[in-house]
């Protein structure tokens, strides 16, 4: 096994076979979940039905594991080898499996190695300075250089060219006014270097002698953050929701942020998604946060303590109503042409965006499936209205088609309803605007925390991350939808999540109708017995919780990222640090492939063009104290990309 060594250039060593499970404490204990955040700043509507829905959860109980079973029916029927995973053929995955660890280091299998490409301050724009770990930096260091707390990322050629594109989603506050007494800001310029922090990274890349490196001084290089101008196109452009004193049309936007999983067109841009953007906003009048159209996406009284409403009036919902409408959308950027601007697609909809996995139907339409990742909301996807022709323009294909939600029945197939007006009595721009209101009214199916879709390359077969709900079987959802226990979803207080998956009909990906079942449950055998101790294809050997990251290879095996409790112990005794796996839908094997520093997230993932060297953001690693990482010393914990490579140069995936 080789472990990462402190970045940048430093060789490589051999790990410990042994991991280091030493349980964590407080100390290693990072910021609260934007789900968690969320709850403290703007708390859900009192609990309706909650005997109801109480009574409901506990009688399926008895029956959970027949659920379990059923849901896992055709999974089981089609995996003869799932319960022997150590007769799987072994170059189907082509490297041993990892141990867990709770250690501070990336550790990957034998016969690999691990680099850091780009962390958290590095210069990435002319002018940008080394990072400093003593300042941590200013806003104008910062607004050239590559952002914080990486996550989804894309890699794009063309003409002989390539570039790496990676969201920053949001900042370690701890870390990075790590160098105040109370690592909070301290002015103005503290708070725009937060901002500046945020957004996308995009630079050229070549490889090199020591692998793929960054190209310096690169015309192609480019930083997207919260002041970058930007284009409002679709059904909302011009729409009085988007209307604000800055741009009285409603066409023009400015900056994206806290910008989470990723997707990719067929014409070859990014396309980057808003998440969690409700965070950012703090009315001055309290009043303000009544309004149910802005608690149903989770703004209310307070933030998330990065205080930009204290240098931009437009993070005021009190003073610019509108400002919120104008984020929550698929935001798609030419990382090819610098001088273009990025253009939020409206017809997309509007909510917490994980990633945006575009497929094209068998009859050209271009068909993006999409996960809002929070307890208990939906499952979407859109059909363009026109079709995707490969010498043509791509005129208008992500701002004409029909957005819909999906429906979950428990026989193990499904619906996909088209958000109308005539469906939702709302007019096209509302629904845009405020699709999580308009997915209600359908009465679409309430989900696990929908991450990312991943859609497999060679079938038309697409799974979904189902990370964790706590509230399943107890509340409802922040709009005040029920979250009862059923078959997509069939643990109550889900704390593990699971991997479901379904094949549209007729192998047509816009067709309204859906089978589905579950790829995988993950949970603890080790410590349950029961449902919670995950599916058959989950041992003691490659238990995880918390699926976050999906992504497939050209070979259609599918990677899983998680994104989850690493306290080891507990219910998640055994299961380390946040990790990587590779799934293979075909047996239905599942092996771990790398485990992450501490405290961090796995997410975002990109293979280079020749499938040498995959590429591997670490997300807040720390707290600072706990973990080191990537620098070692006395240097803070910093986000970063990492190329990983067989030590022979053979293909990855």
């Amino acid at each position: 096994m080789e472990v990462i060594q402190p970045h940048p250039n430093l060789p490589v060593k051999s790990a410990k076979a042994e991991p280091d499970m030493t349980s964590k404490d407080d100390p290693r204990a990072h910021e609260p979940s934007f789900d968690n955040m969320d709850e403290r700043l703007a708390p859900p509507p009192p609990e309706t039905g909650f005997d109801i829905v109480l009574d409901r959860a506990l009688s399926r109980r008895g029956v959970m594991c027949g659920a379990l079973r059923f849901g896992l029916g055709s999974f089981l029927l089609g995996t003869a080898g799932l319960l022997r995973p150590t007769l799987a053929l072994e170059g189907r995955f082509g490297f041993a499996p990892v141990a867990a660890s709770s250690s501070d280091a990336l550790r990957v299998p034998e016969g690999f190695e691990a680099r850091v490409l780009l962390a958290w301050g590095d210069p990435v724009l002319p002018g940008g300075e080394p990072f400093d770990a003593a300042t941590r930096g200013t806003a104008a260091s910062q607004a050239r250089a590559m952002g914080d707390n990486c996550d989804g990322m894309e890699i794009f050629q063309r003409g002989g060219r390539t570039v790496l594109a990676v969201n920053n989603e949001y900042i370690n506050r701890a870390v990075l006014w790590g160098n105040r007494p109370e690592s909070r800001p301290e002015g103005a310029d503290d708070i725009e270097k937060g901002m500046m922090a945020h957004g996308v990274t995009l630079v050229e890349i070549a490889p090199g002698a020591e692998g793929w490196r960054i190209v310096a001084e690169s015309p192609l290089n480019r930083r997207i953050t919260p002041r970058t101008p930007m284009r409002l196109s679709g059904p909302a452009a011009g729409d009085a929701l988007l209307r604000t004193s800055a741009d009285p049309d409603g066409i023009a936007s400015l900056g994206t942020w806290n910008n989470c999983g990723s997707g990719r067109t067929p014409w070859g841009t990014l396309l980057t998604c808003e998440e969690n953007f409700n965070g950012y906003f703090s009315p001055s009048d309290p009043a303000t946060a009544d309004d149910p159209a802005l608690r149903r996406y989770g703004i209310g009284a307070r933030n998330y303590g990065y205080g930009w409403a204290e240098i931009e009036p437009r993070f005021d919902p009190s003073r610019e109503p509108n400002e919120p409408n104008r984020a929550g959308y698929v935001v798609e950027i030419d990382p090819f042409d610098p001088a273009s601007l990025p253009v939020k697609r409206t017809a997309l909809g509007r909510f917490k965006h994980e990633n945006a996995e575009v497929v094209l139907a068998a009859d050209g339409h271009v068909v993006v499936y999409m996960g809002d990742d929070e307890r208990g909301e939906f499952l979407y996807r859109f059909v363009s209205a026109g079709v995707f022709v490969p010498e043509g323009e791509p005129v208008r294909l992500l701002d004409e088609g029909r957005l819909a939600v999906a429906v979950f029945e428990d026989d193990g197939t499904g619906t996909w309803l088209d958000l109308t007006p005539e469906a939702t009595g709302m007019s096209a721009a509302q629904i845009a605007v405020h699709t999580r209101i308009a997915a209600s009214r359908l009465g679409a199916t309430t989900m696990d925390r929908p991450e990312w879709v991943a859609a497999h390359p060679h079938r038309a077969e697409v799974y979904v991350a189902l990370t964790n709900n706590r509230e399943r079987g107890v509340a409802p959802n922040a709009g005040g939808d029920a979250q009862p226990v059923n078959g997509p979803n069939p643990r109550a207080e889900n704390r593990y999540g699971q991997i479901l998956r379904w094949r549209p009909h007729g192998g047509d990906h816009a067709a309204a109708r859906f089978e589905w079942d579950l790829y995988a449950l993950a949970g603890n055998p080790a410590v349950h017995a029961d449902a919670r101790a995950g599916s058959p294809n989950i041992d003691a050997a490659n238990m995880f919780n918390a699926p976050d990251g999906l992504r497939f290879d050209r070979f259609g095996r599918l990677w899983i990222q998680t994104d989850g409790n690493d306290s080891n112990a507990g219910d998640f005794a055994g299961m380390g640090n946040n990790q990587m796996l590779v799934g293979d839908p075909l047996t239905g094997e599942i092996r771990r492939f790398l485990t992450g520093p501490v405290g961090c997230e796995v997410t975002g993932l990109a293979f280079a063009p020749d499938g040498r060297t995959l590429f591997v953001g670490i997300q807040h690693p720390g707290p600072e104290g706990a973990s080191r990482w990537p620098d070692g010393g006395e240097g803070p914990p910093r986000a970063a990309v990492a190329a990983v490579r067989r030590i022979d140069g053979s293909v990855i995936g």
